[in-house]
């Protein structure tokens, strides 16, 4: 599969994790709607530089487990007894205007 590096897609997607702050977290589709995996793919492959566990699935669970939670708990982001992130309260609102597909 070819690297996602150069696309402008990727680039965007980077910037939307970045743009999380401490306390708060995003679903894959909120960074990319209608192609969640495509946000799972680009912080697979460049996720290093950014805080990768503020991205959780649209369910609010963890793809990456035990490492993920330790990292919200840190912050203080809420996870139910299910170990699933409570989004009603730690999802960061979208911005006016700006929709999921």
């Amino acid at each position: 599969m070819p690297s996602v590096a150069d696309d402008g897609r990727a680039a965007r997607i980077l910037r939307g994790v970045r743009a999380i702050p401490e306390g708060y977290v995003r679903t894959y589709g909120d960074l990319s709607p209608g192609a969640p995996r495509l946000a799972g793919r680009v912080l697979s492959e460049h996720g290093a530089g950014v805080p990768w566990h503020r991205v959780v699935r649209a369910d609010g669970s963890l793809a990456q487990g035990a490492r993920q939670e330790a990292l919200l708990r840190a912050e203080g982001v809420p996870i139910r007894p299910s170990g699933r992130v409570d989004l009603r309260a730690a999802r960061l609102p979208l911005p006016p205007g700006e929709h999921l597909e």
